[in-house]
């Protein structure tokens, strides 16, 4: 009796908080935090239990970080979360820079750009980076007005755009972008003030935008994810064997929920068909078109942003497309 007492109040409570519902079957990233959850805790025998603190409940983007740099705690950031502190990971969203699955997790798994990252977050702010989250597979184009297959489809135009990143994105096809947030983002849509977006069909489906959309454009434009950060000195101040099981942990709950999403695309796919919405599949000469307006005008906000030539060398090289260096 006496010794079970004792274990319940050695374990230690981490928060663990992310954006969206606290729903497997729509929300990916609740999805990794539930079985990271049950792994951490399988793994340290108990003695360190995670807290999951969905829907933002702890503050948005930017008050997160400031908890997880500063206090004892895990979040998982998007890039509105992490791009203020590394802007330099906006080089991992070049467009059309990964051909499938397998080349994004080696890129995010074995690659000098991302293992940089890690590097220049945990000497800006002492955080360490653990993990990168597939939340969702690789984003589409959505509208309202017309399908898209090329470029100059996009002509005149507007677009919900999650960052600047996308507006410089957006201008290159011709089209408008403002950035708007995603919790406004339907109701953007359905009263026009923008004509469409780009999400990864998980998350049209989990904002219902399928009811404010009709086109579909599969154009695997970039790869979806977030990240998962801890607090550095509880990190660091783990023993050994209780960084071993989290680092196991991150990896295992990485490995599923990879398995999950990309297992279901097709059936969400289908989804949005069966819910109205006319899907386009752009053919090969259609995706190498926006490639060749896609990448360079990305490339250039890139360097209008002062990020460094050599990171963005790196991530191109790590991706298999040093050729677009000549460009």
């Amino acid at each position: 009796m006496f010794a079970t007492a004792s274990l319940a109040n050695a374990a230690t409570t981490i928060n663990l908080s992310y954006n969206g519902p606290p729903d497997t079957d729509k929300n990916a990233v609740h999805l990794f935090a539930s079985n990271l959850k049950r792994l951490v805790e399988e793994k340290t025998d108990g003695d360190i239990q995670l807290k999951l603190y969905p829907n933002s409940m702890l503050g948005e983007e930017q008050e997160r970080m400031e908890q997880v740099i500063n206090s004892p705690s895990l979040n998982i950031a998007s890039f509105a979360g992490l791009s203020p502190i590394v802007p330099e990971i906006y080089v991992s969203a070049i467009p059309f820079l990964f051909e499938d699955y397998d080349a994004a997790h080696r890129f995010f798994d074995e690659g000098d750009y991302w293992s940089k990252v890690e590097d220049t977050l945990k000497e800006r702010t002492g955080a360490e980076l653990l993990g990168v989250i597939e939340e969702g597979g690789f984003l589409d184009f959505t509208n309202s007005k017309r399908p898209i297959s090329s470029p100059d489809d996009f002509e005149g135009l507007r677009f919900r755009a999650m960052d600047p990143s996308q507006v410089a994105l957006y201008e290159a096809f011709g089209a408008s972008g403002t950035p708007i947030p995603w919790t406004d983002t339907y109701m953007a849509l359905k009263t026009n003030v923008a004509d469409g977006q780009m999400n990864p069909p998980m998350y049209i489906i989990m904002g219902s935008l399928y009811e404010v959309q009709k086109y579909l454009t599969l154009a695997n434009v970039q790869y979806s994810d977030q990240f998962l950060i801890a607090n550095g000195s509880w990190y660091d101040g783990l023993s050994e064997e209780d960084r071993r099981a989290i680092d196991a942990a991150v990896e295992e709950a990485n490995a599923l929920n990879r398995e999950d999403v990309e297992k279901r695309v097709d059936e969400r796919i289908q989804f949005l068909a069966d819910h109205g919405m006319q899907v386009i599949e752009p053919s090969e000469e259609e995706l190498a078109a926006f490639r060749e307006k896609g990448q360079p005008a990305y490339i250039d906000w890139l360097r209008q942003k002062d990020i460094g030539e050599e990171w963005i060398k790196t991530a191109l090289e790590d991706a298999g497309q040093g050729d677009l260096l000549a460009d």
